[in-house]
């Protein structure tokens, strides 16, 4: 492979796996923060693609970011209520609007699987003449792609130090306590989702910019996906300050996105791409106990060498 190609597929692979940070972003405010599992990011992504393209394809890129945003946080408000108004389970609230956003997808796009962005201005192409004669020219997506990754990180770090901010800290830690000091848990509860799903719909709109297109698949698996690279990114940074846990989360989106890359390079069929996601999650869950369990194994070996030694002896 020459060197150039080698260059360009990193640069792909780093854009892809920014462009999903996002989203693992989200579910460190949702999952790690606030300890709530939330199973409609894939549709929630879905819908952030399709309102993203569907607003870029009427003229207007930058309002399409803007109203992706808005249609995550309308789907975060959604999943929230239910939990928190309805007395619906997080994990089957998630799959219920998870379920309802197939539809509503599907009508965003005007009843059509797929909306085809290749002659429409984007927030991409635009970023693409700005640059047209800077040393940047050739990396014009990378740049909105970093732009828009240290501005939600920059968001978080500051979010999650303010009161509200460290209520759904604690509302994630224990909200019984939280409960009793006055703190009303479904507030907080409902806030974080909403802010959440505005990531994940941002992660989508711009992963329909980028790739020219949305189409109702798009957001399949992303959360198992989101899962693998928030895990992975726990295991290299998951203890510190808010800013090195989000840059955690941003470099395990980055590591897996790459071992998806050697997958496909070792000619691996797509179809087997789900399977690679899964082993990655439950290696990156699996890993911890696994460690910690080994100073316990050595004991155990130790103490029956000990015992068969002894039995020599005798």
């Amino acid at each position: 492979m020459e060197l150039q190609a080698v260059f360009d597929l990193l640069r792909t692979t780093l854009e892809l796996g920014l462009i999903t940070s996002l989203t693992v972003l989200a579910l460190f405010l949702s999952y790690s923060m606030l300890n709530v599992c939330d199973l409609s990011t894939d549709g929630c992504f879905t819908l952030g693609a399709a309102v993203g393209a569907v607003v870029a394809l009427s003229g207007h890129p930058v309002l399409s970011i803007f109203a992706a945003m808005g249609a995550g946080m309308i789907s975060g408000l959604v999943t929230s209520l239910l939990q928190t108004k309805m007395g619906i389970d997080s994990l089957l609230s998630g799959i219920i609007v998870n379920t309802g956003l197939y539809s509503i997808n599907i009508a965003v796009m005007k009843n059509s699987s797929l909306v085809n962005l290749n002659k429409t201005e984007t927030i991409f192409t635009m970023a693409k003449r700005a640059l047209e004669n800077s040393f940047l020219a050739s990396s014009y997506k990378l740049v909105v792609i970093i732009v828009a990754v240290a501005l939600v990180v920059a968001f978080l770090v500051f979010f999650l130090r303010t009161r509200l901010g460290l209520a759904i800290r604690a509302t994630g830690n224990n909200p019984a306590m939280v409960k009793s000091s006055s703190i009303n848990p479904v507030y907080t509860t409902i806030v974080g989702l909403v802010i959440a799903n505005a990531f994940t719909g941002l992660s989508g709109c711009l992963m329909a910019q980028s790739q020219k297109s949305a189409n109702i698949d798009i957001g399949g698996g992303i959360v198992t996906i989101a899962l693998a690279s928030l895990l992975i990114g726990n295991a290299f940074l998951g203890k510190g300050s808010i800013l090195k846990r989000a840059i955690g989360a941003v470099a395990g989106s980055i590591i897996f996105r790459c071992v998806y890359t050697i997958a496909l390079r070792l000619k691996m069929p797509a179809s087997m791409l789900k399977l690679v996601s899964s082993i990655i999650v439950i290696i990156a869950i699996a890993g911890p106990y696994f460690r910690a369990q080994i100073p316990m194994i050595k004991r155990k070996m130790a103490l029956k060498k000990g015992r068969e030694n002894g039995r020599e002896e005798q």
